[in-house]
């Protein structure tokens, strides 16, 4: 029993090979004949002008003077120092600046030293919430350091280490136990309230 994939005769091709070799040929046929393609041409987004032709109605009188003399004028006389196709032009270098001017050394004073003492101390960090008014007509401010809140009259000292100096409606002073950092504090502790 013969099958379809059994080798013909020797010498001679298949046919199912000659099918398909002539659908290849036909295919390159078509795609190499001009005219119609699959695609339609694209056209440039901005396509460019045409030149126009001069005509004789745009040539100006100007244009048809042919100066001949202009040929046997004399040329000018080249250079050469300026001539020369082979070199490079460098730059001159530019001028030294000028030498600084002299100064007389018994006319520098030395910078003024100031007296090197202790550092300042650092500042106060507590917050002034507000002023609280006793029966008797005497004044408590309020403190905090957003942790706790404190208060005092003028004179306590508030915290260990501050001394309330004078309250105020929107501001009190206050400085170290020891005299040292008078600081004005204004009002400004609300953020701290609630916390």
């Amino acid at each position: 029993m013969e099958t379809d994939a059994s080798p013909g005769p020797k010498g001679r091709p298949r046919p199912w090979l000659l099918v398909a070799l002539a659908v290849v040929v036909a295919v390159a046929f078509m795609s190499w004949l001009p005219g119609k393609s699959a695609a339609p041409p694209s056209v440039p987004s901005n396509p460019r002008a045409k030149p126009r032709a001069k005509t004789v109605e745009n040539v100006q009188p100007g244009d048809l003077e042919v100066r001949l003399n202009a040929l046997n004028d004399p040329k000018p006389d080249a250079q050469e120092a300026e001539r020369n196709p082979f070199r490079f032009y460098v730059k001159p270098p530019p001028p030294p600046p000028p030498p600084p001017p002299k100064v007389d050394p018994s006319t520098i004073q030395p910078p003024p030293v100031g007296p090197i003492g202790p550092p300042p101390p650092p500042p106060i960090t507590l917050k002034y919430i507000g002023l609280l008014e006793v029966g008797n007509g005497e004044k408590v401010a309020a403190f905090s350091d957003c942790r706790s809140t404190m208060r005092g009259k003028e004179g306590d000292v508030i915290a260990g280490q501050y001394r309330l100096v004078h309250i105020g409606s929107e501001s009190v002073v206050m400085e170290y136990v020891d005299g040292r950092g008078r600081t004005t504090i204004r009002q400004s502790g609300q953020e701290c309230v609630g916390k």
